[in-house]
């Protein structure tokens, strides 16, 4: 197999394991959210995205917090719009 398509399929599985995670880390974060890592920094130091230290040092997040983060300024399609 070629090693493109090795690292492909290896990326892809990585990407699986991150997204089940319950509690990811700051580079899992990273990689499942696609914010850049210094923004990503930036948003904790500022306190303006949910997160924990329990030792200081490692920054965790828990997932159902980071969605509800991701989403929290969902806009309405005009389906939803005309529905109501």
């Amino acid at each position: 197999m070629d090693n493109f398509l090795i690292l492909a399929r290896l990326d892809r599985l990585e990407k699986l394991v991150i997204a089940n995670k319950e509690v990811p880390t700051f580079e899992e974060t990273f990689y499942y959210t696609g914010i850049s890592r210094s923004y990503l920094y930036k948003l904790t130091s500022s306190g303006n995205i949910p997160h924990s230290k329990p030792n200081g040092k490692l920054i965790f997040f828990e997932k159902k917090k980071i969605v509800r983060w991701l989403l929290r300024n969902a806009q309405k399609c005009i389906r939803e719009t005309e529905a109501e």
